[in-house]
């Protein structure tokens, strides 16, 4: 089955807002059609303006840390004999704070939203594409993957999870004409430091990369086939790179001084 437009689909999620916003673009841009997904009604304004670039758009309004919303999202991404031709797994959230005085709900949202969804997302994804022998999959992690996050455990543990999982993936679909990529950006100017309350740490409070650049470069990988790419400024790479080397718990101490509470005010 394909799309019957003639032309490919992209389903990205969490694209009423920041970097998913900006992969719907680069798709819509570069000639997909889209069904675009998010919880809040914003999804319906940026479908228009999708398809003011010339795509196809359904938006779907739709709680994806539900089982029944991820189902329902799948449901319509694959009506009328429509294929999935790339998958845009971008919808997360962040939790900010001392893990001891957390909201555990809030806790357990983010695993429902950022790592269950998400596998729930890929499942259905690549079950179909491989019986096609064709896909494409972007997973947004961060660059946050790649060192323990104090004061976001929960968040920097879940994009370890969507990179390793990304990776595994990949190795496992070597030959089957599906490709998987691990974006990984750094502190990105989106509304994400607003709504994890992170506007008074010093990354919330400094200087950050441009969502529509992240996105492009995510876009450039996932249609390049490459494993990940780390998405921003040169800095985001350095940092990438060296955490490599460094021990787990400096680079623990090195995440506690920009995520801690307060600390954008010194």
């Amino acid at each position: 089955m394909t799309n019957p437009t003639g032309k490919p689909l992209a389903v990205v999620t969490g694209a009423s807002s920041g970097i998913g916003y900006e992969l719907a673009k680069q798709f819509a841009q570069h000639g997909f059609d889209l069904v675009v997904a998010a919880e809040d009604d914003d999804i319906s304004r940026a479908a228009r303006d999708f398809e003011a670039l010339g795509a196809t758009v359904e938006a779907v309004q739709t709680d994806l840390a539900s089982y029944d919303g991820v189902e329902r999202l799948c449901r319509q991404a694959t009506s009328n004999g429509r294929s999935i031709d790339a998958l845009a797994i971008n919808a997360g959230i962040g939790v900010h704070g001392e893990f001891a005085s957390t909201n555990l709900d809030d806790e357990l949202r983010l695993i429902d939203l950022n790592v269950r969804s998400a596998v729930h997302l890929a499942k259905r994804g690549v079950q179909d594409m491989v019986g096609r022998g064709e896909g494409r999959i972007l997973f947004t992690s961060s660059i946050a993957a790649t060192q323990p996050g104090p004061f976001e455990a929960a968040y920097a543990a879940s994009k370890s999870f969507l990179l390793s999982f990304s990776e595994a993936l990949r190795n496992e679909l070597k030959g089957t004409g599906i490709t998987v990529t691990a974006l990984m950006p750094g502190p990105t100017d989106t509304e994400f430091f607003e709504r994890a309350g992170m506007q008074d740490t010093r990354v919330g409070a400094g200087k950050k990369d441009d969502a529509a650049e992240v996105a492009r470069h995510g876009f450039e990988a996932l249609m390049k086939g490459k494993d990940h790419v780390v998405a921003g400024s040169v800095k985001n790479r350095v940092l990438a790179g060296a955490s490599k080397l460094t021990p787990e718990t400096v680079k623990a101490q090195m995440h506690r001084k920009m995520a801690e509470p307060g600390s954008g005010k010194d």
